[in-house]
Formats: C-alpha cells, sequence, structure tokens
C-alpha cells in the first residue's frame, strides 16, 4: 500500500509524500480516483465512443451548447451566449461569448467550423451523429457558415431545432482549438493521433498526463469562463479490481471510488458515503415476433404483470437498478416516469384466460451470462413460470447474445439499451418505429430485431415529434409515444439502471448525470 501511495502522489501528482506517511490524506487540492479506465480507445472528441472517453471530454471541451453540471436536465449555452432557430430555412445562428481555450488562444467562429469538418471528414465511429443533420464532406463548408462573426448552422430533413441542439451538444460536436490542433498534424490525420494523448479544449480542465490502462490526469483550466475549478488536479488512477478500489478508499489513499459491488458497497465504513446516480440505460425483456406464441398482443400484457419488479430492485438490484417502465429514462426532458405496472399473477393469468391463449408457453430466453443479468433472468423464470409461461434460460458471451439478437434468431431476449445522445428521438426511433420490417432490411433498433411491424400510425407519430418546433409540445408528444409502447409493444421496459459511487466524506460536489458524457469534476470541493 505504501508503495501505491508513494507512485500514485509523488509520480502521477508530482507531490511529495512525508517520509512516515502511509494513511495521510490526499492533497486538499486534489481529487485522486480509483476507476477501471481500461475501456478507453480514444480521447479525440471525433474518435471517442467509449464511457470513459466521455468522462474525460466532458471536462476538457465545450461545445456551443452543453448539459452543464448545475442542472444536467436543462440545455443552456456553451460556447454560445445566445442563438437564434429559425425552422423554416433549417438553420440555427450562434453567438459565441467571450472565451478563450486552455493555450491561450481565443474561441473563434472559425474554431466551430473546423471542429465540425474535421469530424465529417474523418467519419470515425461517433460522425453519424452529426452527419444525421445532411452534413457531408463535400457540403460542410455550405451547412456551417460564418456570418457577420456569428456561426450560422444548417441541416437537412424534417428535424426540429431542438433536435439539432442536443445533436450539437453531443460529444463529436466538441470545439477543439484550430491553431493548436494544426500544429500536431501528421498527414491526413487532422490531428487525430496527438488529440488522443492530448486535448485542445476550452473545459474546465487540461489533459496533461494519460497513460493507457493506467492513468489519466487532468490539470484545472485557470481561465475556464464559467470560473477556475477548486480541484488543481484530477487523478483517475487504473484500477480493475473492485477489491482493490475498497481497500484504497478506506485506507484514505484516493478519495472516490468508482466500480465497487452492492457487497462492497454495503461493506465500507465510517467516513465514507455512497452516492447513487440513475443511468440513461433502460433494461428491457423482449419477444421475438417471428415465434408464432409470442404474437398476441395478451402475452404482451401479461408479461408486464409477471415481472417482479419491486422484488428484484429491493434484493439483488437494489443500488444498481431502479423500476422505470418507458423508453426514455427518468431525468431528461419528455420522460414518463409512471410505473403502472406491478406483479400480479393472478392478473396476468385472466388476461391470459380472457384471450384464449393456451398455455403452457416454452420459450427460450437468452441473457449474458454474467450477473446481474442472470439473476434476472431466474427471477423472470420463477414468476413467469406461474402463469405457464416457461422460459429456458440460454446464457451466453456479450457478443453471442448481441449477434444473436442482430440476426432476429432468438425468441426472448434480456438486454438493455442507452441512447446515443441525449435526445428523445434517439430512444423513440428504437422502441417505437419500424417502417421497413423486412429481414434483408437491417436496422440497429429494438423493434427490427424483436421483427416487430410497428402500426403507422406510432410511426407516423415518431416522425411528427422529430419536427415538431415547440419544445413543449414535442416533449408531450414523447410521453404519449411511451404511454402507447407501455401499453401494446413486445418489449417490456423493466428497470433504469443505476451508478453507485462510494467516496470520502469530506468529498462534495461531484456530478455524475445519466450518461458517461454527464460526469463533472469542476464543482467538486474537500473539506
Amino acid at each position: 500500500m505504501k508503495l501505491f501511495r508513494a507512485a500514485l502522489l509523488a509520480t502521477a501528482l508530482t507531490l511529495p509524500l512525508a517520509a512516515g506517511a502511509v494513511y495521510a490524506a490526499t492533497p486538499a487540492d486534489a481529487l485522486v480516483i480509483a476507476q477501471n479506465i481500461d475501456d478507453i480507445v480514444a480521447l479525440d472528441p471525433a474518435q471517442a465512443y467509449e464511457f470513459t472517453s466521455g468522462e474525460i471530454n466532458t471536462n476538457v471541451y465545450d461545445r456551443l451548447v452543453q448539459y452543464e453540471a448545475e442542472d444536467t436536465t436543462a440545455l443552456v449555452g456553451g460556447l454560445a451566449s445566445e442563438w437564434v432557430a429559425d425552422e423554416a430555412a433549417k438553420t440555427i445562428t450562434f453567438t459565441l461569448r467571450d472565451a478563450t481555450f486552455a493555450s491561450g488562444n481565443p474561441v473563434r467562429p472559425e474554431d466551430v467550423l473546423y471542429s465540425f469538418k474535421r469530424v465529417v471528414t474523418l467519419n470515425l465511429t461517433p460522425a453519424f451523429i452529426l452527419t444525421q443533420l445532411g452534413w457531408t464532406p463535400e457540403n460542410i463548408d455550405s451547412m456551417v457558415t460564418i456570418v457577420d462573426g456569428k456561426v450560422v448552422v444548417q441541416w437537412e430533413g424534417d428535424f426540429a431545432s431542438a433536435f439539432v441542439l442536443n445533436v450539437l451538444a453531443s460529444r463529436p460536436a466538441s470545439i477543439v482549438d484550430e491553431v493548436l490542433v494544426s500544429q500536431h498534424v501528421e498527414g491526413e490525420d487532422w490531428g487525430n493521433a496527438w488529440l488522443n494523448t492530448n486535448s485542445a479544449g476550452s473545459g474546465p480542465f487540461v489533459l496533461t498526463d494519460y497513460r493507457p490502462a493506467e492513468i489519466v490526469r487532468l490539470t484545472a483550466n485557470e481561465t475556464y469562463f464559467r470560473g477556475a475549478p477548486a480541484m488543481k488536479q484530477v487523478l483517475i488512477r487504473h484500477v480493475a479490481e473492485a477489491a482493490t478500489q475498497q481497500l484504497l478508499l478506506t485506507s484514505g489513499d484516493v478519495d472516490m471510488a468508482k466500480n465497487l459491488t452492492p457487497d462492497q458497497i454495503s461493506g465500507l465504513g465510517d467516513g465514507i458515503k455512497v452516492e447513487t446516480y440513475p443511468q440513461a440505460a433502460v433494461h428491457f425483456l423482449s419477444f421475438n415476433q417471428k415465434t408464432e406464441e409470442l404474437t398476441p398482443p395478451a402475452v404482451w400484457e401479461a408479461a408486464r404483470y409477471l415481472v417482479d419488479y419491486d422484488g428484484m430492485t429491493q434484493s439483488f438490484l437494489a443500488g444498481q437498478m431502479e423500476k422505470h417502465q418507458a423508453f426514455w429514462p427518468k431525468g431528461f426532458p419528455g420522460s414518463y416516469d409512471e410505473t403502472p405496472f406491478t406483479y400480479d399473477v393472478e392478473k396476468a393469468k385472466q388476461i391470459l384466460a380472457d384471450a384464449g391463449i393456451t398455455t403452457p408457453i416454452d420459450v427460450t430466453l437468452d441473457v449474458i451470462n454474467s450477473a446481474p443479468f442472470t439473476d434476472i433472468a431466474q427471477s423472470l423464470q420463477a414468476g413467469f413460470a406461474e402463469a405457464g409461461i416457461n422460459f429456458e434460460i440460454l446464457p451466453g458471451t456479450g457478443a453471442q447474445v448481441i449477434t444473436k439478437y442482430r440476426e432476429r434468431t432468438h425468441q426472448a431476449m434480456l438486454l438493455y439499451w442507452g441512447p446515443d445522445f441525449m435526445d428523445p428521438h434517439s430512444n423513440a426511433k428504437a422502441f417505437a418505429y419500424n417502417s421497413n420490417n423486412a429481414d434483408d432490411n437491417y436496422t440497429a433498433t429494438t423493434t427490427w430485431r424483436n421483427a416487430w411491424a410497428v402500426p403507422q400510425e406510432m410511426n407516423d407519430e415518431v416522425t411528427a415529434a422529430l419536427a415538431e418546433a415547440d419544445q413543449t409540445a414535442r416533449n408531450e408528444r414523447y410521453v404519449e409515444l411511451q404511454k402507447q409502447v407501455q401499453a401494446e409493444s413486445p418489449i417490456v421496459i423493466m428497470f433504469q439502471a443505476a451508478k453507485q459511487v462510494a467516496m470520502a466524506d469530506a468529498v462534495n460536489g461531484f456530478v455524475n448525470g445519466a450518461t458517461s458524457d454527464f460526469v463533472y469534476y469542476r464543482l467538486v470541493t474537500k473539506e
């Protein structure tokens, strides 16, 4: 432990340890975190697509508009001080605030165009989020223009400006320092190699050290336009083993542990608190409509009363998931948070009997072979058996289960879904839209993968909600869509994921929103 602490603070933080200190407190102006960060593939916002990458990007880059630590449910100005939307012309005009990059270079309209252009041109994994606006390498200079010192963004397609704003608040829409990045271009990589180990943003922190599967160090940007963070450094140390994270936290060697198991959480002692944060991923049970026995709507309805929601969330899922029965996660505009379904075997039996459904029904249930998925599957197996629906659980690796799902060869499937960016259309398209159910029309949605030919009126409503210009009316449309999917679809949404973070009592102000893009260190203080 002493050797680890010496490396952690003396080497990584460049702060000395007293010769005899083994369990001395971490520095007052540094936040030290134990976390599994081996998921990082890339840190360049034009390429980054992993959970930890999103967390780092949010803390070193700004976007024109963004969700902030003070209120993760409200879209506010980032580098844009104001904007005006023209729905008819399909444009939004942004006025930039007086801000500088961490390098000292001013943030210019040219940096915005450069940032969007490099994402579209590189065309790496997250580029689709921007290119869905009709942007291509060939037309980007006409779709994003500079007029009288302002940035004018144009889009193609029947999209409301509210949807476009959420696209522009996403990770690949981060604004990079063109002057700085241009100094580190190799060939035609637009600075990609350099930005995967360095940062060129205007955010509250600067990436000053990154060693894969070892360490990420963020240093405070003292010129940040919202004010310099209290923590002068945030050190994220790669610790893969949850047990080691627990030991480091309880001994005082780190301030925060991100990946503890529920058992470890329950065993923490004095001086440590645990915060629970709802996450955007929703977990569901779905029925493939290629299986005849699973096509009657009565089976779908009965299934909603055979899930022991409370029993699971109050036992082995405690702290990991909460009951949620709609496709858009709680905590964001447009969510529907009512939970009308409870575990009621007699009601389920009556629904099946009234519809003339013959039982027993034998169904295979594919599930990822790890906790808590296998535990959920066993609970479902027990509950459904009470009404004569017998699940044969087929465990497999994540890759095996998802491949089967994409091929539409499953019968019942236990999986989860998270939005690509925080706009309700991202999930509405996945759970309430399928305009072409043909086998050769592969679509990355739960509807197509379950071979559910969505009623045309629901498809039309998804399209209408996407184009709705009035934000209040738009949110109401998505609420109604969620009610429709709740009432009659072969997809039974059960839970919303939650994340538990353990930290020293002295740590305050940490914000962990619904996705990794909403993890903020700017407001952290230590008493």
